[in-house]
């Protein structure tokens, strides 16, 4: 089983892939945790932190960063994923492409109908219509207090002004639509929207 939980930074994706994993491995199943774009591959690493560590600022073109974001989903997926899945594991991935979508086609404004393309021509249909795909909703104001909470460094596009992040915020009910991606309101405990996930497993 592949499943995807996206969302904006700050909505509790990595909580509740962490909470997944230990559900699966709990009932013996095989899991493999990715974390777009970065994962558990020194080149997807190295991408991640080409297009996303903010401090190197190269200032990329964003159709740069979605040719980045695609290579390093493609390494991921032909070396971690494809391989799990077939041995009858279960990935389960924090973002995929849909981050894409929202973050430079709806934030960036590179053509959305360029980024399906491109994912599609790079990417077979087992990833781009996961098993199971989960998009987290929070408040602005939520979210904002929960990345001052994380205390981790604040990367590229989370540094970027308000009226991007709006733009991002709004693109993903969009995308749950056009996509019959199931949203979960991820606003109350972390039990409570854990459970709402299982639910719709």
């Amino acid at each position: 089983m592949y499943i995807v939980i996206e969302g904006q930074d700050g909505t509790g994706k990595s909580t509740q892939v962490r909470l997944l994993q230990e559900y699966f491995e709990k009932q013996g199943k095989k899991v493999v945790v990715m974390d777009e774009p970065d994962g558990d591959l020194p080149q997807a690493h190295d991408l991640h932190d080409l297009i996303l560590i903010k401090g190197k600022d190269y200032n990329m073109e964003p159709m740069t960063n979605v040719l980045l974001f695609t290579a390093s989903r493609s390494e991921l997926w032909r070396k971690i994923a494809e391989p799990t899945l077939k041995e009858g594991g279960v990935v389960i991935s924090a973002r995929n492409w849909w981050s894409t979508l929202a973050y430079q086609g709806y934030g960036e404004g590179v053509s959305r109908s360029k980024i399906i393309k491109i994912t599609h021509e790079s990417l077979p249909e087992r990833y781009v219509k996961p098993d199971k795909g989960f998009i987290l909703t929070v408040s602005d104001k939520v979210r904002e207090e929960r990345q001052k909470d994380r205390g981790k460094a604040v990367e590229t596009f989370e540094a970027k002004p308000d009226e991007f992040q709006q733009k991002v915020n709004s693109a993903y009910p969009k995308i749950a639509k056009d996509f019959d991606v199931k949203i979960i309101d991820a606003s109350g405990t972390i039990e409570e929207v854990f459970e709402l996930i299982l639910r719709e497993l």
